[in-house]
């Protein structure tokens, strides 16, 4: 009897073991199926969406699960987009501080360029008013004096820092290491109106250059009708010099009323009469004579003309009279000899006394 008892107990003891074991293989079988649905759902959701997610940052993608079917993920990936920067670049004007000069008695172009270490010329950069007319370097005049040799030039619209290198036939490095030109790497920007000081350029003297004949023979060479006599006259009647001949101004100027007549200071051909315009405005109204032998006379500043061009004139002639055109600072005559193209000292060739009214 207690052996039979003893098999049952095994019996029944076993018996709830295996049950036990087949429950616990049951849920396991579940669970496993459940996750293998779920794994094919996700895997199914992921792999419709287009090849462009497979980009996205772990850090900014949107998560498969909250992306709906069919609509593309958003990218917020800004880690290479530059910071603002509100600064706005404004272009710094010239800062020249140059001394001035009050021009006193006696003093010449090339004694006032001496007492600064600069040129004539320089001079002449700095104080583009004077042009050819120094006659108006007079007493109480004030000229800028430039610290270096040089042209003070100001900036037009539409020019360029190459233009203007190229105007005055110097370097573009140059005019920007002038630091005063505060012209500023990498731009360098001109600003119209403003003042450039443009070292180791020269304005020059930019002198009228008349027709040499108003009629040529059959070879093309200048044909004269009339030779003058190679003597000369004094083209007014008045002998009041306000302004005598250097090599700033290559003339003389003789002061008189406006309206007094002028004549020829000898025998020649006129090859030109008129308004002096362009770059040779300053004479104004200009008479020029061609005499034939190489030499040629200049009438400047005049109110009124009387010949025309191709006339032939005698000495003494009556050909016009004086005035204040062009770049003059009074009523006077601009009288020039040259000889072929050389500006001499007319007083070396008018006779008689003059006086000085400068």
């Amino acid at each position: 009897m207690s052996n039979e008892q003893r098999f049952w107990h095994r019996l029944s003891g076993h018996l709830i073991l295996a049950g036990g074991a087949l429950i616990l293989i049951a849920l396991g079988q579940f669970q496993w199926h459940d996750a293998t649905e779920t794994e094919l759902v996700v895997s199914t959701a992921v792999s419709t969406q287009p090849p462009v997610a497979e980009v996205q940052t772990e850090a900014t993608a949107v998560p498969p699960t909250q992306v709906p079917q069919g609509v593309l993920p958003v990218i917020n990936d800004n880690s290479l987009a530059p910071l603002p920067n509100p600064r706005t670049y404004h272009t710094k004007l010239p800062a020249h501080n140059f001394q001035m000069h009050e021009v006193a008695e006696g003093e010449t172009p090339n004694i006032i360029a001496d007492k600064y270490g600069i040129s004539a010329d320089t001079l002449l950069g700095g104080n583009s008013w004077l042009s050819q007319e120094s006659n108006q370097l007079q007493v109480g005049a004030q000229l800028i004096i430039l610290p270096v040799d040089g042209v003070l030039h100001e900036v037009r619209a539409g020019e360029t820092l190459e233009s203007i290198a190229e105007l005055y036939r110097v370097s573009a490095s140059d005019i920007i290491a002038y630091e005063p030109n505060n012209l500023e790497f990498p731009f360098y920007r001109l600003v119209p109106e403003s003042d450039l000081l443009i070292p180791g350029a020269s304005i020059g003297q930019f002198f009228f250059t008349a027709p040499k004949s108003v009629a040529t023979n059959a070879a093309g060479q200048p044909q004269w009708k009339v030779f003058g006599t190679g003597t000369y006259i004094w083209p007014i009647n008045g002998r009041c010099l306000t302004q005598f001949y250097n090599g700033f101004h290559p003339a003389i100027d003789i002061s008189a009323g406006e309206g007094s007549p002028v004549y020829a200071s000898d025998t020649g051909t006129v090859t030109y009469a008129s308004f002096a315009s362009g770059t040779y405005y300053d004479y104004g109204n200009l008479i020029v004579i061609n005499h034939g032998n190489g030499f040629e006379t200049f009438y400047a500043h005049l109110s009124s003309i009387g010949v025309f061009p191709g006339q032939t004139v005698t000495q003494g002639e009556l050909i016009g009279f004086t005035g204040n055109t062009g770049r003059s600072s009074g009523p006077h005559i601009h009288f020039e000899i040259r000889d072929n193209d050389f500006r001499s000292n007319p007083l070396s060739r008018l006779g008689g006394g003059y006086q000085d009214c400068s």
